[in-house]
């Protein structure tokens, strides 16, 4: 019975170990709400502005048809990214790789609901150094 509850102990102490280290890697940028079918919101970054490689975005209560999202960086230069998905609800984009290393001040958010008579999605805005 020792033997196998060791092993046992291990894999519990892994499973919540590993998703935990990897969830740390991503900082909360900030969130927004759709509230027509199409929408554009702007995103201050405030105390978490900073360098930023990858940005992704993780969506609640309803499925969110994206157009694109333009990053306003420190040296004012924007970048666009053409995300053109659609993301369901309780799913989340793909990393989106950030061009350079610059500093990111704030992001602006084209989109709308991805199903008309759908409830009024929410997204929060995640980005890894």
């Amino acid at each position: 019975m020792k033997k196998l509850f060791i092993p046992l102990f291990a894999l519990a102490v892994l499973m919540y170990v590993v998703p935990s280290a990897h969830a740390e890697n991503w900082v909360y940028l900030g969130q927004a709400h759709v509230d027509g079918q199409h929408d554009h919101d702007n995103i201050e970054v405030g105390k978490a502005a900073g360098r930023y490689r990858f940005l992704q975005v993780r969506i609640k209560n309803a499925p969110i048809e994206f157009d694109r999202i333009v990053v306003h960086y420190g040296d004012g230069e924007p970048e666009v990214l053409q995300v053109r998905d659609v993301i369901r609800r309780g799913g989340h984009s793909r990393a989106i790789a950030l061009q350079g290393d610059r500093f990111v001040k704030s992001f602006e958010l084209w989109y709308g609901k991805a199903k008309p008579n759908s409830g009024k999605p929410e997204l929060t805005l995640w980005g890894q150094r």
